[in-house]
């Protein structure tokens, strides 16, 4: 005896619950558009036949997987591990729970399949975080149909940009701290994709960083400190691999012999400056900590940042994604905080 069944299809759901192929269709895809009794029954005829919507033929069928797709530049641990990215993960997050979206992760590995893989991806639109101008996975979203947008950028045609004007806030932070007199030091983000550490000065700098966050950063730094009279081209820079407490801690020991007692350590982000404040705080007991993102944990010890709301600019990118004509802000404000 054969223990073959039919598969059950739409057309038996529509029949068993009186109405229309299309309304039964309707009530798996355009639910909004089919009264609530006539919707329940339908899903009440399913559940008796045992029905489950087919997401891959309709996906097929529509053109439409509605899936958001993130193309994360880091290392995909770095998503969970770093509290700013979290955030904006989170803010991404709420829009695809809001508009009823999944949300796919892209992890591209600086290698030659990257954009392979973010364009292979069955995804209707993407959110990408910052990353470098010669990144080829820019160009190659560029070109794709699909709506994209960027965090921080770079600035490019074909993809929207959520940011905020670094450059300002990153002279106002520092010109804040340098009225007191002290002579500064850095803590940068990396300066490329090959992410080396290395400790240096403004004039060993690059005149340009392809990390558009760290290039405008490090202008605004510059600027408030010539602003102040001091030398840019001697001020010491620490550059580290990864924005961790860590790699704060590394760099502040690196450059802990050229600082003053009461050192001043303008950091990119707040977990750089608490790791410098950690690795710091015995030998030099006078120092002032300057960071970014305004982190519950940098305002409990006192570190002076910069309001950096990734959450809502991680809602910008998806809601820009999956609405592209929305003519909606897309510089998000600062402020200084501490």
């Amino acid at each position: 005896m054969s223990t073959n069944r039919r598969r059950v299809t739409l057309k038996d759901v529509a029949a068993r619950a009186g109405v229309s192929l299309m309304t039964a269709s309707y009530t798996f895809t355009r639910p909004a558009r089919v009264a609530d009794a006539t919707r329940e029954r339908v899903h009440r005829a399913a559940g008796e036949l045992g029905y489950h919507p087919d997401a891959v033929g309709r996906a097929l069928k529509s053109g439409r997987t509605r899936q958001l797709g993130v193309v994360f530049s880091e290392h995909l641990v770095y998503a969970f591990d770093d509290p700013q990215a979290a955030r904006f993960l989170a803010g991404v997050a709420e829009v695809c729970v809001e508009e009823g979206q999944g949300l796919t992760f892209i992890p591209t590995r600086g290698d030659a399949d990257d954009a392979d893989r973010v364009l292979s991806a069955a995804v209707d639109a993407f959110v990408l975080w910052t990353t470098t101008e010669d990144d080829p996975v820019l160009a190659a979203v560029a070109g794709d149909p699909r709506p994209a947008v960027i965090q921080g950028g770079p600035v490019c045609d074909g993809i929207a940009c959520v940011t905020q004007d670094d450059r300002a806030a990153a002279r106002a932070i520092a010109a804040r701290a340098l009225r007191e007199g002290r002579a500064p030091a850095v803590i940068s983000f990396p300066l490329d994709r090959a992410r080396a550490a290395m400790t240096t000065t403004g004039a060993g700098l690059p005149p340009h960083v392809p990390f558009p966050v760290t290039d405008a950063r490090l202008r605004g730094y510059r600027d408030a400190v010539e602003e102040a009279g001091l030398s840019w081209d001697g001020t010491p820079v620490a550059v580290v691999a990864r924005n961790t407490r860590a790699d704060g801690a590394a760099a502040a020991r690196d450059l802990a012999s050229r600082l003053p007692a009461d050192a001043l350590v303008i950091a990119m982000s707040d977990e750089l400056a608490i790791g410098a404040r950690q690795a710091l705080e015995d030998s030099h007991p006078g120092g002032v900590y300057l960071g970014w993102d305004a982190s519950p944990a940098a305002q409990q010890l006192g570190i002076i940042s910069v309001t950096n709301p990734l959450r809502d600019q991680g809602r910008r990118c998806a809601q820009l994604a999956l609405d592209p004509g929305d003519a909606g802000e897309r510089e998000i404000p600062w402020s200084i905080t501490g």
